[in-house]
């Protein structure tokens, strides 16, 4: 097998690619290695004895399913985390998460004649201050405390 680096190499150089796309016809091997100067590369290249392989792109299929994955909750552990816990999620966002239900249903409740003006400012006093985790929670209070029925809420 004769050594055919140096034709390669100016063939890469000529087609403006890498060495590894080189392409080179099994049948005129002999005809390429008798090749010597870059002009005679070039004869070849446009006979069609050298030619450039097709460039090869990475496929996204690992990273479509990837990304899926993340879509459904998945692979969002602690070793795929970069930030802080209050840089992915602000404590605003959170607050603001946790406080517009709660006041929504003491809104509904103050409308529906269920809490009169001063329940309701007590109760909204107390989620201000952060005493409920969620609307689950305060409406426990509320039955607990006895202001609403079980069946209204």
């Amino acid at each position: 097998m004769t050594d055919l680096r140096n034709q390669r190499r100016m063939a890469a150089s000529i087609m403006k690619c890498g060495h590894s796309r080189v392409w080179m016809d099994p049948d005129r091997l002999e005809e390429i290695a008798k090749a010597v100067t870059r002009n005679d590369i070039a004869i070849l290249v446009n006979g069609g004895a050298i030619r450039a392989l097709p460039k090869q792109g990475n496929s996204s299929g690992r990273y479509k399913h990837a990304l899926h994955q993340r879509q459904k909750g998945r692979r969002t552990g602690q070793g795929s985390r970069k930030g802080r816990k209050h840089a992915r999620l602000p404590k605003k966002e959170q607050w603001m998460r946790t406080i517009r239900p709660i006041r929504s249903y003491l809104k509904q409740l103050r409308e529906e004649k269920k809490i009169d003006a001063h329940t309701y400012r007590m109760y909204y006093q107390k989620a201000k201050g952060g005493v409920f985790r969620n609307k689950q929670h305060l409406r426990s209070h509320l039955l607990s405390d006895q202001i609403i029925k079980e069946e209204t809420a």
